[in-house]
């Protein structure tokens, strides 16, 4: 199975539907900041959504804001290939326009043992870890 760790699975998707133990209010789950954050050249959504893969890099985590030019010469509809987001969270939009360039790959800039700039899906997937 890919990605499942009961405990680390259950306890984020009941995080994420606000449902966890937070003592901080009105927090949000921020899915273009996550995007970016662990997938920032938009591999992993290409393997899995194969209705974007005409997007290049991080602009596949925000197809509705690209220009109709680039989603044309990405092979992409809005409501017809690709539906529309229901929502659109104002905290989106301070991530919307990052590029993951100059970001640590750790959240919040924590730095463990080693960094692994640009690891790519393979890195995730293989059997091999490097520290």
């Amino acid at each position: 199975q890919v990605d499942y760790d009961v405990c680390s699975n259950y306890g984020n998707w009941l995080y994420s539907a606000g449902v966890g133990n937070d003592p901080r209010d009105s927090r949000k789950f921020n899915m273009i900041k996550q995007g970016l954050d662990y997938d920032g050249n938009g591999d992993y959504v290409r393997l899995w959504v194969p209705e974007l893969q005409g997007i290049k890099g991080a602009d596949i985590h925000t197809p509705w804001a690209l220009s109709s030019a680039a989603l044309s010469q990405a092979g992409v509809t809005l409501g017809e290939t690709y539906p529309r987001p229901v929502v659109t969270a104002p905290e989106w939009s301070r991530h919307m326009q990052q590029r993951p360039v100059s970001r640590s790959p750790h959240p919040r800039g924590r730095r463990g043992p080693a960094q692994h700039k640009d690891r790519g899906i393979d890195f995730y997937f293989s059997r091999k870890k490097d520290a």
